[in-house]
């Protein structure tokens, strides 16, 4: 094969990319809609409440996914700055009153009438347009520890919003991304550990400042201790796990979404399709999800660019991070929190911004292309090069 010929096969992007992230959100319409139909019956008289809401979610996360791929991704280095601070002023904007919505003893939402918004799933994609543009401004600042102190600062900033909330599993979900991204960046190992650090005593010291973490610390530590309170929820998730067995008990079958698991249809989402689908179901899922993050990181490597390269390392670190902490959860390996499976579970404003996300990433992937496209074509002789025009002309 010829480079022109394997350059008129890659002219799209990376297709693989694409159709693994469309495939994961259609799926998960269908794993909303079997998970919730009893308990949207029941609550809402309508079995198809919490579908038609994912489903709307879907298309317009579908339209953000293909038409951000258009934008120049140099474009989005310019909005670093101004997206950090419009996330700071979302999650701050969840705690004024009439603005700020509650659900659950927490405060995370921004409502307008029937429109929500939940500002951490924002936050996320901000700090990663932050931190890509500075480190590509000035790859240097990441020698020294002075340079990288703006990162630490946007990150500590946007963590301690949203712990305010409170929300220990999203803050875990940024400290985990802004740590990531550091080392990505190339940062030296003496400066890695002074960071890494302090964040081994912040993490036990928030889990103690709040008497409810530390009910849910007891019951990831033994749930039958309390079995109808603070370990019901993981004791249910388990059960629907366990009774998956290997190939599952069928597609909208399960029997704990009938109102036994809590959040069946968002947190925990992957327990019922455990349980509708087996081990092996749950092991293909997790097979795609590592594909993607795989030709995620592809495209970051290919592109090019140390810019590129954060950003969509910085994209698919939130993806990755974000279904790695929801596996651990649902399976019982780490302490009950609130994280939903990104693609997967209900939440219009979680898919939305996460096909975005990976509509960027998607678009690197076809500018890359389209470039090496270029540069092969430069090396053709002209008389060849008239040939290739007419060629395309007809």
């Amino acid at each position: 094969m010829d480079r022109q010929t394997l350059s008129k096969k890659r002219q799209y992007g990376d297709l693989l990319f694409l159709f693994g992230v469309t495939a994961l959100a259609a799926y998960g319409l269908v794993c909303v809609y079997s998970a919730s139909s009893y308990n949207a019956q029941v609550q809402y008289g309508d079995a198809f409440f919490f579908f038609k809401k994912q489903l709307v979610g879907f298309i317009l996360g579908l339209g953000a996914m293909i038409g951000i791929s258009f934008l120049p991704y140099g474009k989005l280095r310019r909005m670093g700055i101004p997206a950090l601070v419009v996330s700071l002023i979302l999650l701050a904007l969840v705690f004024v009153p009439g603005l700020g919505k509650s659900n659950y003893g927490a405060t995370r939402w921004i409502g307008f009438g029937s429109f929500t918004i939940q500002p951490s799933e924002l936050a996320k994609y901000g700090f990663v347009l932050f931190t890509a543009g500075y480190f590509a401004k000035d790859p240097a600042r990441m020698r020294s520890l002075k340079g990288i102190l703006p990162v630490l600062g946007a990150g500590l900033g946007i963590c301690v919003l949203i712990i305010l909330e409170p929300n220990m599993s999203v803050t875990m979900c940024v400290g985990a991304l802004m740590l990531g991204m550091i080392f990505l960046s190339g940062v030296s190992k003496k400066s890695l550990i002074v960071i890494c650090v302090p964040v081994l005593f912040v993490v036990p010291a928030l889990i103690l400042a709040e008497p409810y973490r530390l009910q849910r610390l007891s019951a990831f530590m033994n749930p039958w201790a309390s079995p109808k309170e603070e370990g019901y929820q993981l004791i249910q998730s388990l059960y629907a796990l366990g009774n998956g067995n290997l190939f599952g008990v069928g597609l909208f079958h399960s029997r704990q979404k009938y109102r036994f698991l809590p959040f069946a249809e968002s947190d925990f989402i992957l327990s019922v399709i455990g349980e509708e689908t087996g081990f092996f179901g749950v092991l293909a899922l997790f097979a795609v999800i590592g594909f993607v993050v795989w030709r995620g990181f592809k495209i970051a490597r290919e592109c090019g660019n140390f810019y590129g390269y954060m950003l969509v390392s910085g994209i698919m670190l939130v993806f990755a991070v974000q279904s790695s902490l929801n596996a651990l959860v649902v399976s019982g390996c780490i302490p009950p929190t609130g994280l939903p499976l990104p693609l997967i579970s209900a939440g219009n404003t979680s898919l939305v911004v996460t096909m975005a996300g990976m509509g960027v990433v998607y678009g690197v992937s076809r500018q890359t292309a389209a470039r090496e496209q270029g540069a092969v074509f430069s090396g053709i002789p002209r008389k060849k090069r008239r040939a290739v025009k007419l060629n395309k002309k007809s």
